[in-house]
């Protein structure tokens, strides 16, 4: 066992905080800071501060990590290697530096491609068959540093960001486990990464979720895939956000007509694209509860026969 300091703060880095709590001793937990959240705006710890205190760990919430000062306490703590997961913080040398056995960090895409803060959105959005998770060891660049091991997983036609998000955090703290002795001990060599393979998935905004229904319907499937759960994929209708909640390609044939444009498809409904239709199966009108298109129709029969990204 070594003693391990752990950077990380959302859903993604708790599997591999509690791989870590079961086998290595955790010394310290950093994070981002609480922030507010919900409607009240009350501070709101993050899943990785939870999970550590329920660890009764040592937990520091530093604003920033660059200045020598603010790295005090992980030097208080002396650790062995400092482990990062979805930290979001740029690490500094002098942090980097810090642990004999370096700062090893898990990404969530098979680097080189989609270094940066939205890896597995960017893999769906590109059409990507497959991604993974990485374990590398962290140098001053963005996701540049040499990689120990990776793990691929498919992508499937259905795959959402929430979906392939939960099993790539899993895969993570698999992959720690199997190799984070190996790489204490030196028996592993990291690969230095090909730069001129790399990608970059530069961070998801809320406009991200915005449709563009001038793209084909295989592009506006994927995005509203990517952007599941957060923030969503949306258009207008009359005026108003309308939610795309779920949806897929459409098959046969299909009338013609303007994108955008909303047609009558099987029970429901389904929206003309660049190069076909896009089925709607639920979607969530604002201040409105998710509904089914079929029910959605029900209350709304000038849905068919409208056009959605307008403000008319």
């Amino acid at each position: 066992m070594v003693n391990v300091v752990f950077m990380g703060t959302p859903d993604f880095a708790v599997p591999v905080l509690k791989m870590l709590i079961d086998t290595q001793t955790v010394v310290g937990v950093v994070t981002q800071p609480d922030r507010p959240a919900g409607r009240g705006k009350q501070l709101r710890p993050s899943p990785v501060k939870i999970t550590a205190q329920e660890a009764n760990i040592p937990i520091y919430q530093p604003k920033s990590l660059r200045s020598e000062e603010a790295a005090q306490p992980l030097r208080d703590w002396q650790p062995d290697i400092i482990v990062v997961a979805a930290f979001g913080q740029i690490l500094r040398p002098h942090v980097l530096d810090l642990p004999p056995h370096g700062c090893l960090n898990l990404h969530a895409s098979l680097l080189p491609r989609w270094r940066g803060a939205s890896p597995i959105q960017h893999a769906i959005l590109a059409g990507d068959v497959k991604t993974g998770i990485c374990l590398m060891k962290m140098d001053v660049g963005l996701d540049t540093g040499p990689v120990y091991a990776c793990q691929s997983t498919p992508i499937s036609p259905t795959e959402t960001a929430a979906s392939l998000h939960d099993r790539l955090a899993e895969m993570g703290a698999t992959l720690l486990a199997t190799h984070l002795d190996d790489i204490v001990a030196g028996k592993l060599i990291p690969t230095a990464q090909d730069d001129e393979q790399s990608t970059y998935a530069p961070m998801i905004s809320k406009e991200d979720g915005r449709l563009n229904w001038q793209q084909t319907s295989a592009e506006i499937d994927r995005r509203i895939r990517a952007m599941s759960p957060w923030p969503g994929a949306f258009t207008s209708w009359q005026g108003k956000m309308l939610k795309i909640k779920a949806g897929s390609v459409a098959n046969g044939r299909l009338p013609t007509g303007n994108p955008g444009q909303v047609i009558a498809y099987e029970e429901g409904a389904a929206v003309l694209t660049a190069d076909g239709a896009l089925t709607l199966d639920e979607i969530q009108l604002a201040g409105k509860r998710v509904t089914a298109v079929p029910d959605f129709l029900r209350g709304h029969a000038n849905f068919i026969g409208s056009k959605l990204g307008t403000e008319n």
